[in-house]
Parts: structure tokens; C-alpha cells; sequence
């Protein structure tokens, strides 16, 4: 059986991959490029948590997915900007 690939399979896919290499790049001491991983990987894990939140009714994960993003957004800003 031929298991066709997916918008949800990708989310997951990028939601794994920019995560681990945000905290891969943080740990080893390149702070501003982990912020901005992580920050891509938000993209990934807005859309993962919205659906939590309209299938299951997680709304919890949402709001703390959008906060997170905030918090990674204005890290962003501090490092490159200011």
C-alpha cells in the first residue's frame, strides 16, 4: 500500500528537523542561528498545534505556541537587529 505524502507529513517532517537543529545550534554556542531555526520551526508547529486545537480541542498548545513564537521573534530581533 502506497502511503501518499501529505501537508501534515511535511509539518511533522520540518516541525523534527528545524527543532532539533534550533537546539543543535544552540547548544553549541550559536545562539542567534538556534533562534532562527527555531523560529522557522514555529511555522510547523503553528500549523501542528491549530489542528490539535480544532480536532481535539488542545487550544492550550495553540496559546502556548503562539507565546513561544513571540518569545523566539523578539530573540530574534535582540540579537540581529539590536
Amino acid at each position: 500500500m502506497k502511503k501518499n505524502f501529505t501537508i501534515n507529513n511535511f509539518a511533522q517532517i520540518g516541525l523534527v528537523l528545524f527543532t532539533l537543529l534550533g537546539f543543535l545550534l544552540t547548544s553549541l554556542k550559536l545562539p542567534q542561528y538556534g533562534l532562527v531555526f527555531n523560529l522557522v520551526s514555529q511555522v510547523f508547529w503553528i500549523y501542528s498545534s491549530y489542528k490539535a486545537w480544532k480536532n481535539a480541542n488542545q487550544i492550550g498548545i495553540f496559546i502556548n505556541t503562539l507565546i513561544i513564537t513571540l518569545v523566539l521573534l523578539w530573540g530574534v530581533i535582540n540579537y540581529w537587529i539590536f
